[in-house]
């Protein structure tokens, strides 16, 4: 897990700075003044995970944020930490008062609603800049009751399946799975004919959320329903719980109960998983540490379920909350502004990891920090271009294996699909209620029993949540 990190700027990384905030942002450059100095006329403390894509935070977001402070006179301060420590830090820091002025989640943060600023205001003028919203975005940072917007979305990320083509092709599937049903039979015989099991995590972590979500969606069945009410005990949950019961027997190993975030990457890229339900990073991290193993990763869209249902979670939703012990909003929503209008690069080096929540966003004129695309005037072309050809494909593969990607949004969708993601939504998907579900049955718990317990905690938890006029829907 990566540890916290602070930096001050040399004189050849201002220096650096400076030129590239001119090209930025289309304004001379101001002095950088330190935070030390009482000359600096405004100054605001940003809190962000570190990025699964190394160079994200090292070739880009770090420079760009000291460019941005130079080119605005803010005396900015960046800490990175480890995913799993951000719901404890941010808990820590509304409780204390004081903290950072803006904290970047990677899931809907609706459970912090009360603690921070409503943003409905920052949405607006994103809007009117860049162009609507991507509707997964919306309904990962606005509560319909409160009619708030709780955080400020300027990204996400696919969460497309991940699968060895050659493992694949032995066992009479070439083209990798398209059913949930495709891993249990071909997941199954790969796992006991050529020794390599699925990667699905039955823990408490994110990934072990997500595939939860997935399976449920894709059995028809889901948390809540589009107005809000608790509907998570029923036949097709019960259908989905068995049916995650048997995929373990035949496909998988304990090891998935203890995984961690990075575990189905690590297990991918070290040629111990067929398939995986996660994001590009894994392949990303192949292509360095094991080519080969890259060059035999392809990819598929969200499994269809028994009635032909396909849905995946977002794998990552980038969200910025303000909390109202905040002296410094308006220059948070400025960066976070700013932030938006430069999301190619955040695009580009993040090597496609991260897709816009604007997708008609203009591309800023000036020289970019990645090779031209001819034609490209908007994000959506950039988006679509890329994955057609792919610019960080290495040498023995296709330019175009991640084509399967540009229509990501017609099978992506929200963590509380088909509602919101509300604060109960937040707590649930927080305190791991989905996956320990599967992961109950999984050991011996009949499933029943198992969706009538998890069922429990979800009602108490909307409970809760309506009593406070956060929630909408009576049951």
């Amino acid at each position: 897990m990566a540890k916290s990190r602070k930096k001050g700027m040399s004189r050849r990384e201002f220096v650096k700075a400076a030129a590239l905030s001119t090209a930025a942002f289309g304004v001379a450059p101001s002095i950088f003044i330190p935070r030390q100095s009482s000359a600096a006329s405004k100054e605001i403390k940003i809190l962000v995970w570190s990025h699964f894509v190394p160079r994200f935070d090292k070739e880009w977001f770090d420079s760009f944020v000291k460019s941005w402070g130079a080119a605005n006179n803010v005396a900015v301060t960046v800490d990175h930490i480890g995913l799993a420590e951000i719901p404890s830090r941010t808990a820590a820091e509304v409780s204390a008062g004081q903290g950072h002025d803006l904290i970047e989640w990677i899931s809907p943060p609706s459970q912090f609603e009360p603690s921070v600023h409503d943003l409905t205001d920052l949405v607006k003028e994103a809007e009117k800049r860049f162009g609507k919203q991507h509707v997964l975005c919306r309904k990962s940072s606005y509560n319909p009751r409160t009619k708030k917007y709780y955080s400020f979305c300027p990204g996400w990320t696919i969460d497309p399946g991940c699968y060895r083509k050659s493992l694949w092709e032995k066992a009479g599937k070439p083209n990798g799975p398209e059913t949930w049903e495709d891993l249990l039979t071909f997941g199954g015989k790969i796992k006991k004919d050529q020794g390599i099991q699925l990667g699905i995590g039955l823990s408490q972590e994110l990934d072990s959320n997500m595939a939860g979500r997935a399976l449920l969606w894709s059995y028809d069945s889901s948390i809540q329903d589009e107005k809000e009410n608790v509907v998570l005990n029923n036949k097709n949950t019960i259908q989905a719980v068995e049916f995650m019961t048997k995929l373990f027997k035949e496909a998988m190993v304990p090891e998935v109960f203890a995984w961690t975030a990075v575990s189905n990457n690590q297990a991918l890229i070290a040629g111990r998983a067929s398939y995986i339900l996660n994001s590009i990073s894994a392949y990303r991290s192949a292509q360095k540490e094991v080519p080969e193993i890259a060059k035999d990763v392809y990819f598929t869209p969200a499994l269809k379920g028994p009635r032909g249902t396909r849905w995946n979670s977002e794998h990552v939703i980038y969200n910025y909350i303000i909390p109202k012990h905040s002296k410094n909003v308006d220059t948070a929503k400025k960066f976070l502004l700013d932030l938006v209008a430069n999301y190619d690069q955040a695009m580009y080096f993040s090597e496609l990891y991260n897709s816009p929540a604007f997708f008609d966003a203009p591309i800023p004129s000036g020289d970019r920090k990645y090779p031209s695309v001819k034609g490209a005037k908007k994000l959506r072309d950039l988006h679509n271009t890329w994955f057609d050809n792919d610019p960080f494909a290495i040498a023995g593969e296709s330019a175009g294996k991640l084509s399967v990607l540009k229509d990501a949004e017609k099978w992506s969708t929200n963590v509380g699909h088909p509602g919101p993601a509300n604060p109960a939504i937040g707590e649930v998907f927080s305190t791991f209620v989905i996956p320990n579900m599967f992961a109950n049955a999984v050991r011996g718990m009949k499933a029943e029993t198992a969706v009538e317990q998890a069922e429990l905690l979800v009602k108490a938890i909307f409970t809760k949540w309506r009593k406070k006029g956060l929630v909408g829907g009576t049951k």
